[in-house]
């Protein structure tokens, strides 16, 4: 039997369904890319259901897989299904079953049960908690070549106001150094040479069981494997980010000097009201703590536009802050109003017309930042994971490739194109180059051993 999984949402979902991967593959499923999922007997759509537009792409992909394939039977797993679970087997008959994420080894009953087909007595799928894998780190995956997600921590307790995400994926639970670090050996051993942290919060990593943020710890255990190979910080949420981490990142250049902290907003009112703790002041003050420490830093950062009784002035808070920040990339995302959250009672919501315009100014404000934010990187060498080769029309002897440089994480920020003169490169390995221009936000480099380096 086949199947195919159709991902949506985080990559911290994109680990769900690797991991569903790896429990359909060892119960004797055959797994299938979009370009064959009309051979797939079961088709699942592994959902998001974080904000409205998202809850609304994930119901929609399952309405398009049964108008092109009537036949099939369809699964609907991930976050919207465990959200929404009762209501979605009332209003969405188009999918044959719903599997959430507290226990993603019930995918092989689903898929079984969906295909009408008895489950192999031989394969034993006890329930597992919200952390468990197959095999640590020798599940399939679905990024990009090289590169791996590890997955250090379920759920989430900040509890913002605006957020759905304890709703669906609980409070923060917490996996154990050693798992992690032999889920790090696992990969490494593949030919993985990124290795992506993620959590809801990576900086409450340990929290649930420990005063203090364990993050520190888990990153010194890390270093200690030997090996070239990256490690990326992703999600450190900026009211407890555990300041050590930066001496530990200044004696180990393999823990990448790349933030990704979500303030989402610089309005103390908004700020407040979101349930964080913090304020324009001391997140610049932040800022300033790991550029001093890390001046090589690399900095995204996500605002969101539009929460409730956001007023001009407000706004302009966000866009003063915009500027003094200076951050090299910056995601944005308009409001939604979920149910369930504390935000979601309210009073002077914000027109979305509204919200979409403010998004718009700081996207457009923003493009003059990066851009100018990436010209630091024109002459210097750096390490480029090669990631594929493009097609260029009349290149002649040359050859392009795509990679990315420590400052661009994978599929959010820019790319590094690389032109090359003599050997190819290899996919999913690091090559030193020369930056040497930069288009948009992307950036141009040439490997050191071209002649064109040379000079």
């Amino acid at each position: 039997m086949r199947y195919y999984i159709d991902p949506f949402g985080c990559v911290k979902n994109q680990v769900d369904a690797e991991n569903m991967m790896a429990h359909l593959n060892n119960a004797g499923w055959e797994s299938v890319g979009a370009e064959d999922a009309e051979t797939a007997d079961v088709i699942i759509v592994n959902s998001c259901g974080f904000i409205e537009s998202a809850k609304q792409e994930s119901i929609n992909a399952v309405l398009e897989w049964r108008k092109h394939y009537p036949g099939k039977k369809i699964i609907m797993a991930g976050c919207l299904a465990q959200r929404y679970a009762e209501e979605l087997t009332e209003i969405l008959p188009e999918a044959d079953g719903f599997i959430g994420v507290e226990d993603i080894a019930k995918i092989i009953h689903a898929a079984a049960k969906a295909v009408n087909i008895k489950q192999n007595a031989d394969i034993v799928s006890p329930p597992l908690d919200r952390l468990q894998t197959i095999k640590q780190g020798e599940r399939p995956l679905l990024s990009l070549p090289g590169s791996a997600y590890i997955k250090i921590s379920e759920g989430c307790s900040n509890c913002c106001s605006y957020c759905a995400i304890p709703l669906i994926r609980g409070s923060l639970v917490s996996r154990k150094i050693p798992d992690i670090i032999e889920e790090c050996r696992a990969l490494l051993s593949r030919g993985i040479v990124e290795l992506n942290i993620i959590g809801q919060d990576i900086g409450a990593f340990g929290m649930d069981t420990s005063e203090d943020s364990q993050l520190p710890k888990l990153l010194k255990a890390i270093s200690a494997l030997e090996g070239n190979f990256w490690v990326r910080l992703l999600y450190i949420h900026p009211d407890h980010f555990p300041l050590q981490i930066l001496e530990i990142m200044e004696k180990d250049p393999r823990i990448l000097p790349y933030f990704d902290i979500p303030f989402q907003h610089a309005s103390t009112k908004i700020l407040a009201a979101m349930k964080r703790h913090g304020s324009p002041e001391t997140y610049l003050a932040l800022l300033k703590a790991i550029r001093t420490k890390l001046p090589q830093a690399v900095i995204r950062s996500t605002f969101l536009l539009g929460f409730p009784d956001e007023t001009e002035e407000d706004f302009a808070a966000l866009l003063d802050f915009q500027e003094k920040a200076n951050l090299d990339w910056l995601g944005c995302f308009a409001y939604s109003r979920e149910e369930g959250t504390s935000a979601y009672s309210l009073k002077k919501q914000v027109p979305a017309k509204t919200a979409e315009k403010r998004k718009q100014i700081i996207e457009e404000r923003q493009i003059q930042i990066t851009e100018k934010n990436m010209e630091r990187f024109i002459g210097l060498t750096q390490e480029v994971l090669i990631e594929e080769q493009i097609a260029a029309a009349d290149s002649g002897d040359e050859e392009f490739w795509l990679g990315r440089l420590y400052c661009q994480a994978p599929d959010i920020d820019g790319a590094a194109v690389i032109t090359s003169s003599r050997d190819a490169l290899q996919i999913g390995t690091f090559t030193k180059c020369k930056v040497i221009a930069r288009r948009g936000f992307d950036l141009e480099a040439i490997p050191l051993n071209n002649h064109a380096a040379v000079s």
